[in-house]
């Protein structure tokens, strides 16, 4: 494809989906101030995501879906390839989830409001202690509304597609609240949309759930173990080359 036609189809992408999300923004905002959690409010998401996929000609492949109980609330995980990430994971998910989103998206006029509206979790990466209370509250009060929490365990964007080491506060907000963690992975979204890059190509993403692992019993010892056992299963799947190699896992 062309630099032409990249810039093209780049421009077409951002004209939809920007006043798109500005649209979703304010059905989010309008819905939680007259309705209840649920019905529409856990549709916009998926939708959100859907037209972005779809306005940048990205195919979207969900394998094993099978896995997940659509009943039942969880901690997802996954690689972190590029921001067309969260549009595929909203998309693909068969449960409605809620992400942690870095404090400044907060900021942004009516977006920041939708998404507090809509539950997404705050995180002060500068507040410490204190971040971590925020996170385990948030997560809380979504998985009493019969939401998952979808976590990027690697904390930012792989610049070369290569896993990042996970860092264990996901698997620590599983073990507290008791749910299963959903591995999956993710592949395809890098060359849709690099990072750093104003460029988006079509392309094919695929999302592939893994078989979710309990956390019934496990106690703060079993974390390092449980962190570099799902980066190994994710690995397998996005990195075969770093499957191989072992997990420094962080907090």
């Amino acid at each position: 494809m062309g630099t032409l036609a990249r810039g093209l189809r780049s421009s077409f992408t951002f004209a939809v989906g920007i006043p798109l999300t500005a649209f979703c923004a304010v059905v989010v905002i309008l819905h939680t101030l007259f309705r209840p959690p649920g019905g529409l409010l856990e549709r916009v998401p998926g939708f959100w995501g859907r037209t972005w996929c779809r306005a940048a000609g990205v195919k979207l492949t969900v394998e094993g879906l099978e896995r997940i109980d659509p009943r039942q609330a969880y901690v997802v995980i996954s690689n972190h390839q590029s921001a067309f990430d969260i549009f595929a994971h909203f998309a693909a998910l068969p449960v409605p989830i809620r992400f942690l989103a870095k404090q400044e998206l907060f900021k942004i006029p009516v977006f920041g409001t939708a998404m507090r509206r809509m539950g997404i979790v705050e995180v002060d990466r500068g507040a410490g202690r204190a971040t971590h209370q925020a996170v385990n509250r948030g997560a809380a009060q979504n998985m009493a509304l019969g939401r998952s929490l979808m976590i990027y365990p690697e904390g930012t964007r792989s610049r070369d597609g290569a896993m990042l080491p996970f860092k264990k506060g996901a698997f620590a907000i599983a073990r507290n609240l008791g749910v299963p963690i959903v591995p999956t992975a993710i592949t395809g979204s890098r060359q849709a949309w690099g990072p750093g890059s104003k460029i988006i190509r079509p392309g094919h993403i695929t999302v592939t759930i893994l078989d979710p692992i309990s956390t019934e019993n496990m106690t703060l010892r079993d974390l390092g173990g449980l962190t570099e056992q799902a980066h190994a299963l994710i690995a397998k799947v996005a990195d075969p080359e770093a499957a191989a190699e072992p997990s420094d896992s962080r907090t």
